[in-house]
């Protein structure tokens, strides 16, 4: 079910999805309902409103538009009212520029700043990774059926062209899937409570953000 906009109820979560266009909300702006922080050092991070017309859901998308490159920032932008345990995120991305990095991803279970799950796609690298973010310190946790110390796969992530970064949370299990197609899973138990879910970037990475999906209790 698609909302108008970034509008959306979430006064009863069960098993219906909701997406956030961001079409209603104003070009330059932070749209209501969402807070913007700075994990890790670095300037205050920039997201807005921007148009663009190759967006998945014309004419408007959510943008990090700051080329802040001060290593281990990461821009966040969070979703206020969801607050959710078990379910299924996903988000239409592109990376759009960058000095070093051109990396993007999508948070859950966040209790703040420094402690989330996130699972990032690096355009730069051509790799998907899932970490866990506890007390500030980033850790890749490894593949559930890959070899000792193997974190996420090697997979194409284009420029400036949209895709499709997913993941399903049940439990301790998180499955993580590129355009539709399941790349592998995970499994930890630090963050088991409900929380926050809502978009990251990387140091600099200018990074479009449309059609964000969520469905979760």
């Amino acid at each position: 079910m698609r909302t108008l906009g970034w509008l959306f109820s979430l006064a009863l979560w069960g098993t219906a999805a909701q997406t956030i266009n961001f079409d209603s909300a104003k070009p330059g702006t932070v749209p209501p309902g969402w807070t913007t922080v700075a994990a890790l050092p670095g300037a205050p991070p920039k997201w807005e409103i921007v148009k663009d017309p190759s967006a998945p859901s014309p004419p408007y998308v959510f943008a990090q538009v700051s080329h802040d490159t001060a290593d281990g920032s990461s821009p966040l932008a969070i979703l206020d009212k969801a607050n959710v345990k078990d379910g299924d995120l996903s988000v239409r991305m592109k990376p759009v520029a960058s000095k070093e990095y051109r990396a993007a991803g999508i948070v859950w279970r966040y209790r703040d700043p420094n402690n989330y799950y996130l699972v990032r796609a690096n355009a730069a690298e051509n790799n998907i990774i899932l970490y866990k973010v506890a007390d500030g310190k980033s850790t890749p946790l490894a593949a559930k059926s890959g070899p000792p110390q193997t974190f996420g796969v090697k997979h194409p992530v284009p420029e400036n062209q949209w895709s499709v970064l997913k993941v399903q949370f049940r439990g301790p299990l998180f499955s993580v899937y590129f355009n539709h197609r399941r790349l592998f899973q995970v499994v930890d138990s630090t963050f088991g409570q409900p929380g926050k879910v809502g978009l990251w970037t990387k140091a600099g990475s200018v990074t479009y953000f449309d059609d964000f999906r969520i469905a979760g209790k």
